[in-house]
């Protein structure tokens, strides 16, 4: 019961989402046709929103081979699933229990406290609670004290992380209705920092002006079609026409399957849009009823897609520069006596996108651009400072990729060497 409890029910996210807005919607006393559109819509939502993510991570996941075989990088890559993968064998229960209780703390600090926000990214909570149970373990906390003390950090993280970039998240949606959960928190703070104080919010992504003749650009999914597939077509024939057709594309053209692979980037874009659309137009609505019963005036937390659609030009530029300052990395890590951090597409995407959003709502075309490159900086040192505190994990080949994972680790093991 425990295991279909914590790894099947609230180890599923989209279930976990589901499951709050029908208690959202109940708590409303909503009728049963209501109740039932609303919780499949949500969770269909979500799993769309999941759906266009996989897209994505496949066709990133080509790109990453390519480049590696390309220019033979050897190096650390940062991929939270991967490096979870790795450390549940270790420490499976303690994360299990780490999460279940870290949310339950979520709601109890939300309740009694100013800050109203309940954390929905599930697969994030996962992520951050094994993260806690590899530091503390390897601080030689182990046990009931660290069950107790990680869900009292990972809560009070799943509320005060949203509320530190909230004031940001107004500028973007223009409202209160919703904030953003995801543990990539201090690179969107960054960005929204930096983009305050250099840029022009008057001056957005938004508005550049485009020529009637590449009046096709305006539309997202062409503009990222052609931007994947101009740095698919240059990385391709360096990796080599035998490699990719011998290794990746079972026999097709390395050229022709280039060019699929930047559309279905694209396609995927599309369709995590989509899904972003459907679960905020469910979850808001729903969520009222916690907001009403539970927790008075809360805000759902949401996955950083949630930005996207404010900004879409912003979501191009923040993935080019924050990927920028990945490469740029790889040069300086090395000086600092660091192990090289090879670029990964996946970190550098999402956060990237969502950090050129941030940049953009508060310093426009120029706070996008410096913003997401703070941010590709933050996800390149960071996680190789981290390395050395996840102790045997840190042998892995990967490690956690969002900056909040990288903080909150360093700063954790800093903590536990000081009071022990």
């Amino acid at each position: 019961m425990f295991d279909l409890i914590m790894n099947d029910i609230l180890g599923t996210p989209a279930i976990l989402v589901g499951l709050f807005a029908l208690l959202g919607l109940l708590l409303q006393k909503k009728a049963i046709a209501d109740v039932i559109s609303g919780t499949l819509k949500t969770v269909m939502g979500f799993l769309i929103l999941n759906g266009g993510a996989t897209i994505l991570v496949g066709s990133l996941d080509i790109f990453g081979q390519m480049f590696e075989k390309a220019f033979h990088i050897q190096g650390v890559i940062p991929n939270n699933e991967a490096i979870v993968a790795i450390a549940q064998q270790t420490f499976g229960r303690e994360t299990a229990m780490i999460m279940l209780f870290g949310m339950l703390m979520n709601i109890v600090i939300a309740r009694f406290t100013p800050f109203k926000y309940i954390f929905l990214t599930g697969h994030h909570t996962l992520f951050m609670a094994c993260l806690i149970s590899a530091v503390f373990a390897t601080g030689g906390v182990t046990g009931l004290p660290l069950i107790i003390i990680g869900s009292i950090i990972l809560g009070l993280l799943m509320v005060f992380l949203p509320a530190m970039i909230q004031p940001y998240v107004r500028e973007i949606t223009g409202n209160d209705n919703i904030a953003v959960g995801h543990f990539g928190s201090f690179g969107y703070f960054t960005a929204g920092f930096i983009g305050k104080r250099i840029g022009d919010k008057a001056k957005s992504t938004e508005d550049i002006k485009v020529p009637k003749s590449l009046g096709f650009l305006r539309d997202t999914s062409v503009a990222m079609s052609l931007t994947m597939a101009i740095l698919f077509l240059i990385v391709a024939p360096i990796a080599g026409k035998g490699y990719i057709e011998t290794e990746l594309s079972d026999g097709v053209n390395f050229l022709v399957f280039s060019l699929i692979q930047a559309i279905t980037f694209a396609a995927g874009v599309y369709v995590v849009l989509a899904g972003v659309r459907m679960l905020i137009a469910e979850i808001v609505p729903a969520f009222k009823g916690i907001a009403d019963k539970v927790v008075k005036d809360a805000k759902p937390a949401l996955d950083c897609p949630a930005v996207f659609p404010f900004a879409p030009n912003a979501v191009i530029i923040g993935f080019l520069f924050s990927f920028l300052a990945g490469l740029i990395s790889m040069f300086l890590l090395p000086l600092f006596g660091l192990k090289i951090i090879v670029p990964g597409l996946i970190p550098h995407f999402f956060t990237g996108a969502a950090a050129g959003v941030f940049g953009n709502a508060t310093g426009g075309r120029r706070g996008a651009m410096i913003g997401a490159f703070a941010n590709g900086l933050l996800i390149s040192f960071l996680p190789a400072l981290l390395l050395p505190v996840l102790g045997s994990l840190g042998f892995e080949g990967t490690t956690f990729g969002d900056s909040d994972f990288g903080i909150v680790g360093i700063l954790l093991s800093f903590l536990i060497q000081l009071f022990s």
